[in-house]
């Protein structure tokens, strides 16, 4: 859901995002007293419902505030905030399953502390922008991993065909706390601002045990350093401290040296080189130690195409066939993992415990789903994926209203390929391709 930032908070952003880049060195020091101006912080609170979430440790949800009256609960917040009485609760941590098998850490602030946060990247957003390289993608407006993975295909073709796949060990958790404090620093000198920011980061962090026993952890304050992934602040936060390693990449000569260029979305990262990728690999080794970052050299490589291929944001990059051209070329397909995991998800969609849905509701979930990858996976040589996804997509409900209808599988008789499009509305996602922006060869 998209809202539309009022007018107010519009030309506060404007005001602050032109004086950030008129004067690069111009530091701002009277800026928390907008993250509780009624507008910012009213806005601030549609964003985070928009978005939902669950509920933080207190266990309140945006049902309770209503009832509580959303105005009452925003004028109680603002008044903690303007007495600088206002202190972030701990952030409560889920794991969220990845496709390596392996678990995710997530944090999820209270709604409250997430207001804040929202209002808080309302107000620095627009500086720090100005600052932010033009080989970030993450996390800001007019950008996307569409974007990044544009620019890679883009230097490829332009005969940066050596790529150093790089991989960081859960980089928002290694994020060292001074070092970020004084890439925010300089550009605020707000005292209370930056005390904000450091309460965020040092804030404990609450786990539930299988047995529904809970912990709570100092880990982030106690070793300096995590910005808890999950929270409004931390993208900021962690396009900041990555724009470190990008400005010294080029103020070292790296970029000039190997005309070796950095495309960078969030903790996934790529640099195209012409010459000397092995050389350039070395170099980000060590600047990312510098840095107290982690590289995880499992899954960091040199690849040499057209030879060999390399995954970056969901797409395959390497050799392709253009049956319609008779041609090699180097482009883009969608990843067998992001096929897999599309696959995955209409299972668990279309599993049996779910017939107690009307055939509608599950099809238009499906569909949204569907849609969703498509919109995404629109680069380059889709037709080969889609037409997998299409095959299971079809396969999955077929037998899910078997299911429901007490119909001998595979029911292809009752439930043929027509009628799941023309009766029940399934789309078909190989008639997509004739409108998309195929990458060129």
């Amino acid at each position: 859901m998209s809202l539309t930032t009022p007018s107010s908070v519009q030309k506060l952003q404007t005001a602050l995002h032109a004086k950030a880049k008129e004067s690069p060195d111009f530091r701002f020091y009277a800026l928390y007293d907008k993250v509780y101006r009624k507008d910012v912080l009213a806005h601030a609170y549609e964003r985070c419902e928009a978005n939902g979430g669950a509920a933080g440790v207190d266990e309140q949800t945006f049902e309770d505030i209503e009832r509580y009256g959303v105005e009452r609960w925003l004028d109680e917040l603002t008044q903690e905030l303007k007495s600088r009485t206002y202190q972030p609760q701990p952030v409560r941590r889920v794991y969220i399953p990845k496709p390596d098998g392996k678990q995710r850490p997530l944090g999820i602030p209270t709604i409250r502390d997430r207001v804040v946060q929202t209002a808080a990247g309302l107000v620095l957003e627009p500086i720090f922008e100005t600052d932010l390289t033009a080989e970030q993608y993450a996390y800001r407006a007019e950008r996307s991993a569409l974007d990044a993975v544009q620019h890679v295909h883009k230097l490829i073709n332009t005969g940066h065909g050596q790529i150093d796949d790089a991989d960081l060990s859960s980089y928002f958790d290694s994020v060292p706390h001074a070092e970020l404090r004084k890439s925010v620093a300089r550009r605020v000198v707000d005292g209370a601002m930056l005390h904000l920011i450091k309460m965020w980061l040092e804030a404990p962090v609450e786990e539930t045990d299988e047995r529904g026993n809970k912990r709570r952890s100092t880990r982030n304050r106690d070793e300096g350093r995590g910005t808890p992934q999950g929270s409004p602040i931390s993208p900021l936060l962690s396009n900041l401290y990555m724009r470190r390693f990008v400005l010294g990449w080029k103020k070292l000569g790296h970029e000039k040296r190997w005309k070796a260029y950095i495309v960078n979305y969030a903790d996934d990262l790529v640099i195209c080189c012409r010459v000397g990728a092995e050389q350039a690999l070395a170099e980000m080794r060590m600047m990312m130690s510098k840095l107290k970052l982690t590289v995880n050299e499992t899954k960091t490589r040199v690849c040499y195409l057209p030879e060999e291929r390399f995954d970056f944001l969901g797409y395959t990059f390497g050799r392709c066939y253009s049956m319609r051209r008779g041609r090699v070329y180097v482009g883009t397909v969608p990843s067998q993992k992001r096929v897999q995991r599309i696959c995955r998800a209409i299972s668990d969609e279309t599993g049996r415990d779910t017939v107690r849905l009307a055939p509608k509701a599950m099809v238009e979930k499906l569909n949204r789903m569907l849609i969703g990858w498509a919109n995404y996976f629109c680069l380059g040589a889709v037709s080969k994926a889609y037409s997998a996804v299409d095959l299971h997509a079809r396969r999955r409900p077929r037998r899910w209203l078997c299911d429901k209808h007490e119909e001998a599988r595979p029911g292809y008789k009752r439930f043929p390929k027509a009628s799941l499009h023309s009766v029940y509305g399934l789309v078909q996602l190989p008639h997509r391709t004739a409108s998309l922006p195929w990458a060129k060869a």
